[in-house]
């Protein structure tokens, strides 16, 4: 794909850094034009209880606002080649391994939302190849495996649920209707579409103007192409990774939290059984939110995510 990266997008707008940082995190912003990924960070290289690192990747349409960006999203480089799970699955990993990481930090545990969850799903299945890291379990925040997604869009109204899956993964196409619309809105309307119908979540969902920076930063023509390419990936590259994984027998040896929406997701799948089909060796567990609550979990219930992450996080200490 065209690599081309806007690198004004980086310090266009600093108000979410500063929010982010005064909660005690470290940015990398003056760095990111060579790191090419964006991302926060605390404790890394100060870990004397030997305790997994934790990483947290964002989903479709945010930014490092939720937590650290995809490439190509956000303040990130979009990658020189196709934007599949795999290669951004590894990306990411190497930007951990430059960190300063302590000899006895080489235990990891990675949390997605949406899109990042694939990412997530994609190491956690390769995870045994993983020769820098050793991951001990992994989090998915609201999806089912990619091959189900497709398989139900074959419905007249899983299509229309999922109508993005196929007009963003055609990525030249797309990111011309999605600029002439603007960008913010059309992110602002996927938004409305995604959130639950619990005012309180939705209050909490846009607090410090979440939805505001996730807007903006599609005003990037760089941005909107690259996360146009995710969705291509997964209509290609992506799904036939997965068939091969099916029909080989690949699963999944690590343990798994999947968390998800009882409005959202929980009303198209039985998660613990769809899942419970990709499982190997690794033990599963599954909680929904109810109450209404919508496609964005982590920021919608983020006391109850909070907590499950936490006790999940803690079994792996």
């Amino acid at each position: 794909m065209d690599s081309s990266w806007d690198k004004s997008c980086i310090k266009a707008s600093t108000r979410d850094v500063e929010h982010m940082t005064s909660l005690g995190l470290e940015s990398n912003i003056n760095k990111t034009p060579e790191e090419k990924i964006f991302y926060y960070r605390r404790g890394i290289g100060q870990n004397p209880k030997n305790s997994p690192i934790l990483v947290l990747i964002h989903g479709y349409p945010q930014t490092n606002f939720m937590w650290r960006h995809i490439p190509g999203y956000g303040r990130s480089a979009p990658l020189a080649g196709p934007h599949d799970k795999h290669s951004v699955g590894l990306a990411i990993l190497e930007a951990l391994r430059k960190l300063p990481i302590h000899p006895s930090e080489q235990k990891i545990i990675i949390a997605g939302h949406d899109r990042g969850a694939r990412v997530c799903h994609r190491i956690a299945v390769d995870a045994s190849s993983q020769s820098q890291f050793r991951l001990l379990g992994t989090i998915f925040m609201d999806i089912v495996p990619t091959l189900h997604q497709w398989a139900s869009n074959s419905s007249p109204m899983g299509a229309v649920m999922s109508f993005h899956w196929s007009f963003l993964a055609n990525v030249d196409f797309a990111t011309v209707m999605i600029k002439a619309q603007g960008g913010d809105i059309f992110v602002r309307s996927l938004f409305t579409r995604w959130a639950g119908r619990n005012e309180l979540s939705n209050k909490k969902l846009d607090e410090h103007d979440a939805i505001d920076v996730y807007a903006k930063s599609f005003k990037y023509e760089s941005v909107i192409r690259a996360s146009c390419d995710d969705y291509r990936a997964g209509a290609q590259e992506d799904i036939k990774l997965q068939e091969e994984d099916q029909k080989a027998g690949r699963k999944i040896d690590i343990d798994v939290l999947a968390l998800y929406s009882a409005h959202y997701l929980g009303k198209r799948y039985d998660i613990q059984e769809v899942w419970s089909e990709w499982m190997g060796k690794g033990k599963l567990e599954v909680e929904g939110f109810g109450d209404g609550v919508g496609h964005f979990i982590a920021e919608e219930v983020p006391e109850k995510t909070a907590s499950a992450m936490v006790a999940f996080y803690n079994k792996h200490v």
